[in-house]
């Protein structure tokens, strides 16, 4: 099976749709419509900083999903790109979809002068922790976050 990963477009929504509640469920979060279609504006609108691309097979099957943003980086005055969601459908994990979406992440920095590509992940989520530590340096930052 061969990987391509490309933009969102507005004929994936129903598609994108389902993974992304493949997504929430995963991480425990209630999807309401509200929020759904209010991401996938985020998405759509080019004058929004949150962009998406998928993973598709040889038929055009959506098998996951990564959104991301591009972001200041203060500390070096440059840009960066920060990636917010990556999920991958289960049936397709471990044959190379995720490191899909990764390559094309980075790619995406590199084209667009960016000088860093970053994200976080769940503690407990061992197997997205697999691909990435084949993809990146795990960092000694603590996070932290206040709910409003």
């Amino acid at each position: 099976m061969s990987v391509q990963v490309r933009p969102l477009v507005d004929r994936d929504f129903f598609t994108w749709l389902g993974l992304f509640e493949g997504y929430s469920d995963f991480y425990k979060s209630t999807l309401t419509d509200e929020k759904a279609l209010r991401v996938w504006s985020w998405i759509t609108d080019r004058n929004h900083e949150l962009e998406g691309s998928v993973a598709v097979d040889d038929s055009g099957d959506l098998l996951g999903f990564v959104h991301y943003r591009q972001v200041p980086r203060t500390l070096d005055a440059t840009r960066g790109l920060f990636l917010d969601d990556l999920f991958v459908v289960p049936g397709s994990r471990g044959n190379g979809v995720g490191r899909a979406l990764m390559d094309f992440a980075t790619q995406y920095a590199r084209d667009n002068g960016l000088t860093q590509v970053q994200w976080v992940t769940a503690a407990d989520n061992k197997t997205a922790q697999r691909l990435y530590a084949g993809v990146g340096t795990k960092t000694d930052w603590v996070t932290y976050e206040i709910e409003l």
